[in-house]
């Protein structure tokens, strides 16, 4: 079929350090010709989206949310059984997850984005548990000075600390500079088709692009399939009819085949 989207199997010895340090380099996790679709249509909706700078993030990087709502190729990646087999063998411990978020990322060069904070995803989040994960799929050749993540090793061990890109300054190294004490994961020069995957408590950012193109990513954040919703206000949930103390049963948060 046209939009299979060919994902490999996540190995042993990569959950293995998943669970040691939160995060963890996947090379290869889709093959070239596929990523050369999804980077065509990645270009189209970025060239399309409103260049707005008005918040903290915005200042960090440009997005295209719900990507995988609208468009066949990335909702076959993220509903690929490979891409839930992983997740599932990451978290450890689930029996199934549910998609949080997809999104397309650009940072663009030359002063165009500056650094993304140092951060956990999961302080916003209105589920009653934290086992979540983001992979974080290069589209482009991402070498380190383009921004390429990184992470502080073994953060998500430490709970949750706290929400960044609220106010100035409020990145996750000034509120806890004993996060310095851990061991800060190498720059990652990755190819088109590679993936970093991080744990929704693992203290991550990344430093401005330094090349001359722009970084493209796509993003999928799963969850475990049996959280339940705390009523925490959170505009991606506001409204939905969700009901507290219930899973997350409703067609934004759809399950994924392992």
């Amino acid at each position: 079929m046209a939009d299979e989207i060919p994902v490999r199997d996540v190995t042993a010895d990569e959950a293995a350090f998943f669970a040691e340090h939160g995060w963890v380099r996947l090379p290869g996790l889709v093959g070239p010709d596929a990523v050369a679709r999804l980077r065509e249509r990645a270009e189209v909706y970025l060239r399309r989206r409103e260049r707005e700078r008005t918040t903290l993030v915005d200042r960090a990087f440009g997005q295209s949310r719900d990507i995988a709502e609208s468009d066949e190729l990335f909702r076959a990646l993220t509903f690929a059984p490979a891409m839930g087999r992983a997740a599932t063998r990451l978290l450890r411990g689930v029996r199934g997850v549910r998609v949080q978020v997809t999104n397309l990322l650009i940072k663009e060069p030359g002063g165009g984005h500056g650094a993304t904070e140092f951060h956990q995803d999961f302080p916003w989040m209105p589920m009653d548990r934290s086992a979540m994960l983001t992979f974080w799929l290069a589209l482009v050749d991402v070498p380190a000075d383009m921004g390429s993540l990184r992470f502080y090793d073994g953060s998500h061990r430490y709970g949750i600390l706290g929400r960044s890109f609220t106010r100035e300054g409020d990145d996750q190294l000034s509120q806890h500079p004993w996060l310095k004490e851990l061991e800060l994961s190498p720059s990652l020069d990755l190819a088109a088709g590679d993936a970093t995957v991080h744990h929704s408590l693992t203290v991550h950012g990344a430093p401005a692009n330094r090349r001359g193109t722009p970084r493209l990513s796509f993003t999928v954040t799963y969850f475990d399939a049996d959280a339940l919703y705390t009523g925490t206000p959170y505009a991606q949930t506001d409204g939905l009819g969700l009901t507290v103390n219930r899973p997350f049963e409703h067609p934004r948060f759809p399950p994924v085949p392992a």
